[in-house]
Protein backbone atom coordinates (compact mmCIF):
# COMPACT_ATOMS: atom_id res chain seq x y z
CA UNK A 1 0.00 0.00 0.00
CA UNK A 2 1.23 3.19 -0.79
CA UNK A 3 1.45 6.35 1.54
CA UNK A 4 -0.30 9.33 -0.65
CA UNK A 5 -0.14 12.96 0.16
CA UNK A 6 -3.12 14.12 2.35
CA UNK A 7 -3.63 18.32 1.51
CA UNK A 8 -0.75 18.17 -0.54
CA UNK A 9 1.24 17.07 3.16
CA UNK A 10 4.01 14.45 2.00
CA UNK A 11 3.65 11.69 5.65
CA UNK A 12 7.47 10.86 5.21
CA UNK A 13 8.69 14.69 4.73
CA UNK A 14 6.94 15.65 7.63
CA UNK A 15 8.16 12.84 10.10
CA UNK A 16 11.94 13.85 8.97
CA UNK A 17 11.28 17.16 9.81
CA UNK A 18 9.77 16.45 12.88
CA UNK A 19 12.60 14.19 13.83
CA UNK A 20 14.98 16.75 12.96
CA UNK A 21 13.67 19.24 15.26
CA UNK A 22 13.74 16.57 17.84
CA UNK A 23 17.75 15.74 17.44
CA UNK A 24 18.05 19.55 17.68
CA UNK A 25 16.58 19.75 21.20
CA UNK A 26 18.62 16.55 22.32
CA UNK A 27 21.68 17.79 24.70
CA UNK A 28 24.79 15.92 24.15
CA UNK A 29 25.93 13.12 26.94
CA UNK A 30 29.22 12.86 28.59
CA UNK A 31 30.20 9.11 30.15
CA UNK A 32 32.96 9.64 33.33
CA UNK A 33 34.11 6.76 35.10
CA UNK A 34 35.05 6.53 38.51
CA UNK A 35 37.83 4.35 39.94
CA UNK A 36 37.90 3.34 43.64
CA UNK A 37 41.25 3.74 45.76
CA UNK A 38 40.80 0.38 46.28
CA UNK A 39 40.42 -0.74 42.34
CA UNK A 40 43.65 1.41 41.94
CA UNK A 41 45.83 -0.31 44.66
CA UNK A 42 44.44 -4.04 42.78
CA UNK A 43 45.34 -2.44 39.60
CA UNK A 44 48.37 -1.65 40.58
CA UNK A 45 49.18 -4.84 42.68
CA UNK A 46 48.47 -6.61 39.43
CA UNK A 47 50.76 -4.73 37.19
CA UNK A 48 54.09 -5.60 39.67
CA UNK A 49 52.68 -9.37 39.80
CA UNK A 50 53.21 -9.16 36.04
CA UNK A 51 56.59 -7.56 36.29
CA UNK A 52 57.60 -10.22 38.74
CA UNK A 53 56.49 -13.20 36.96
CA UNK A 54 58.04 -11.60 33.93
CA UNK A 55 61.49 -10.85 35.76
CA UNK A 56 64.25 -13.91 35.69
CA UNK A 57 65.08 -14.92 39.48
CA UNK A 58 68.65 -15.07 38.43
CA UNK A 59 71.13 -12.73 36.60
CA UNK A 60 72.91 -15.37 34.37
CA UNK A 61 75.16 -12.82 32.68
CA UNK A 62 76.36 -11.30 36.80
CA UNK A 63 76.63 -14.96 37.90
CA UNK A 64 78.90 -16.10 34.81
CA UNK A 65 81.22 -12.60 36.14
CA UNK A 66 81.60 -13.40 39.54
CA UNK A 67 82.30 -17.14 38.39
CA UNK A 68 85.14 -15.63 36.33
CA UNK A 69 86.24 -13.70 38.93
CA UNK A 70 86.57 -16.28 41.18
CA UNK A 71 88.81 -18.31 39.14
CA UNK A 72 91.32 -16.15 39.49
CA UNK A 73 93.32 -17.33 43.18
CA UNK A 74 93.87 -13.42 44.06
CA UNK A 75 90.45 -12.19 43.83
CA UNK A 76 89.43 -13.57 46.97
CA UNK A 77 91.12 -12.09 49.42
CA UNK A 78 90.77 -11.19 52.97
CA UNK A 79 90.51 -7.26 52.44
CA UNK A 80 87.02 -8.49 49.59
CA UNK A 81 85.88 -11.06 51.85
CA UNK A 82 85.68 -8.91 54.94
CA UNK A 83 83.94 -5.91 52.33
CA UNK A 84 81.27 -8.71 50.84
CA UNK A 85 80.70 -9.68 54.57
CA UNK A 86 80.07 -5.85 55.75
CA UNK A 87 77.90 -5.45 52.51
CA UNK A 88 76.20 -9.01 53.85
CA UNK A 89 75.12 -7.61 57.26
CA UNK A 90 73.97 -3.98 56.12
CA UNK A 91 71.56 -5.63 53.53
CA UNK A 92 69.82 -7.35 56.72
CA UNK A 93 70.26 -4.03 58.52
CA UNK A 94 72.81 -5.19 61.12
Amino acid sequence: MMIGKVYNINPVQLQDKTKMKAMDRVEPAYDSVDISDEARQASEAYFLNQVAKETPDVREDLVASIKEKIKDPNYLNPERIALTADRVMAAYGL
